[in-house]
């Protein structure tokens, strides 16, 4: 199939009636989480997987999205493997925003090789790529189609795909346009989706675990969130690739197939969910309010 014929087929999956049974059993989204059979999930690989260990041992996970930002995803990756954030710092934490991490200094050389990135990185192309759109059939003010692909959420136009700025998304800290960060500043939504940051900053991943390591650190009273001299930098013991971690402390997740029965299920009851609690349903959910399920794998 041409790259004209594949986009002309993709883009006409954007606008096809969702595969939302309308009368499918009424019970919640947890419940279809919890009974969604071992082939309604899909292992995550070991080296999209980044383990950060903070001050005190706590662990956070980061899944990474190679599929939609490839260069920033394999700078982190070269400098996960060179432990260059050993040592460094969580150096803002801004309420309802973000907590973002790296060295406080600027100064720490990095390590050779990394890959030069620009703007051009914060999408992807949709005709180009062999992407399987499972498309969410509401209205969306920041694009104009949204939807899954590959276990990760994705807004669209007629040509290109991005990862959104939704509650726990990871992103890259950058300067002034062009620059577009190489990887070494990193940040995760800890409040209300900041969706207006879509496309002018690489979304590289996501928080699958410990995420209430951060959301809870006390909020930073200088300018933007960021830490005064006078408060506390929270350290950073670590950052490893799970694949590069010995076998029986490497943690190991899954993530729905947003092609399975059970995750159209899911998206049912977050739009329409109808049960003992629920009176009255929405009709509707946005893209950031029907998170992709991710477990600890059984």
């Amino acid at each position: 199939m041409s790259h004209r014929l594949h986009a002309a087929a993709l883009l006409a999956s954007l606008t096809a009636a969702p595969v939302l049974a309308a009368d499918a059993p009424s019970t919640t989204p947890s419940a279809v989480v919890a009974q969604a059979p071992a082939s309604a999930w899909r292992a995550i690989p070991a080296e999209e997987l980044l383990v950060m260990t903070i001050e005190g041992g706590k662990q956070v996970v980061i899944q990474l999205a190679p599929a939609f930002a490839p260069r920033h995803v394999a700078n982190i990756q070269a400098l996960a493997k060179a432990r260059w954030w050993d040592g460094t710092s969580i150096n803002r934490v801004q309420d309802n925003y973000v907590v973002q991490w790296g060295d406080a200094t600027e100064k720490k050389p990095m390590p050779p090789g990394l890959s030069v990135t620009s703007p051009d990185d914060y999408t992807v192309s949709i005709a180009n790529r062999r992407l399987a759109i499972t498309p969410l059939p509401y209205a969306d003010p920041y694009a104009a189609k949204t939807g899954f692909v590959g276990g990760w959420p994705v807004a669209m136009d007629g040509s290109a795909a991005w990862l959104p700025h939704c509650y726990g998304a990871v992103g890259v800290g950058r300067n002034v346009s062009p620059d577009a960060g190489t990887g070494a500043e990193l940040y995760t939504v800890i409040g209300q989706a900041p969706r207006q940051l879509d496309r002018n900053i690489a979304v590289v991943g996501r928080i699958i675990e410990g995420m209430a390591n951060l959301s809870s650190l006390p909020r930073g009273t200088g300018d933007l969130g960021f830490y005064t001299p006078q408060e506390h930098q929270v350290p950073i013991l670590s950052v490893r690739l799970a694949s590069d971690l010995p076998e029986a402390e490497r943690p190991h997740f899954q993530v729905m197939d947003v092609a399975s029965p059970s995750f159209a299920d899911y998206l049912r009851l977050r739009a329409n969910r109808k049960d003992d609690f629920y009176d009255r349903p929405a009709g509707g959910v946005d893209i950031c309010n029907a998170p992709v399920p991710v477990r600890a794998a059984p």
